[in-house]
């Protein structure tokens, strides 16, 4: 294998872990193009993201890393590729719109392998970009049947990740667990403020002279997993709880894409219920 190589290290913490780690490559005659590092104090925990080049056994490096890397070593080894993702939506079209429309271009730095609704509304939009559209209704449903259809969908393509387009869905822990740190979901405030529905309306009706949205993985908590990405405009008296609706998608749709793209060029490494961020 040759350059495009990415390699992660979650691991506690120690003196000399930069030197060793480089070492290993060093002796695999690979060489680093770009390095970062961060380490956690109050944890005690050490993050390590490289870019590197060179023809290598993942095997034979893999098996170098863990001899010298503390026990609760995380090592990933892989290449800057496109992921494969799933998109989840119900009503509302800006953010997967947005979506496809990047992945038509080729920005996502995602092949989306298919949309998946519990409403028919959005697939005309989907077919247009000559994607797979399941339609899983949940009417009549108890939440844990609903999910278990959706999974078996999710099931017949495997994905790396599932984003959260404006899907208007509490997932239960069975769903969050199966798919712990691969479900990326926007929320449209900036978070902690105004969880759950209804948002802008909370916010129109507190005063609020800014307004924002929050990208982050999805755990059993509600809007409570690790945040990966936020964002806020300034707004004044004269919105309405409907104009703030209006601009907060402008916002989604920028917040969203920003944490795709960081997430899908590995950049994410989450820290219990934080993230670092290799920007």
């Amino acid at each position: 294998m040759r350059n495009n190589n990415i390699l992660l290290i979650h691991c506690s913490d120690r003196i000399g872990l930069v030197h060793d780690i480089t070492g290993v490559l060093k002796k695999n005659k690979l060489n680093i193009e770009i390095n970062d590092e961060f380490v956690d104090q109050l944890g005690a925990r050490f993050f390590m993201r490289t870019e590197f080049s060179g023809a290598y056994d993942s095997g034979a490096l893999y098996d170098d890393l863990s001899s010298m890397l503390p026990e609760d070593a995380k090592i990933t080894l892989t290449g800057k590729r496109k992921k494969n993702i799933i998109v989840l939506a119900t009503k509302e079209h800006h953010c997967l719109g947005d979506i496809l429309l990047r992945h038509m271009f080729g920005e996502l730095n995602a092949n989306i392998l298919a949309v998946v609704s519990n409403h028919e509304l959005l697939r005309d939009l989907t077919m247009k970009m000559d994607l797979p559209f399941h339609y899983v209704s949940h009417e009549n449903l108890e939440r844990g049947v609903h999910e278990e259809k959706v999974m078996k969908v999710l099931e017949q393509y495997n994905p790396e990740y599932i984003v959260l387009a404006k899907y208007m869905r509490i997932l239960t822990p069975v769903f969050t667990e199966k798919y712990s740190q691969k479900i990326i979901n926007i929320h449209h405030s900036f978070l902690p403020a105004f969880v759950g529905a209804s948002p802008y309306r909370q916010a129109f009706e507190r005063g609020v002279k800014i307004i924002g949205a929050t990208a982050h993985f999805v755990n059993h908590e509600l809007d409570e997993g690790p945040i990966i990405c936020q964002s806020v405009i300034n707004i004044d008296h004269r919105f309405t709880a409907e104009d703030m609706a209006r601009a907060g998608h402008d916002v989604e749709k920028m917040v969203l894409s920003r944490a795709l793209k960081l997430v899908f060029e590995d950049r994410v490494m989450v820290n219990g219920n934080k993230t670092v961020i290799f920007s």
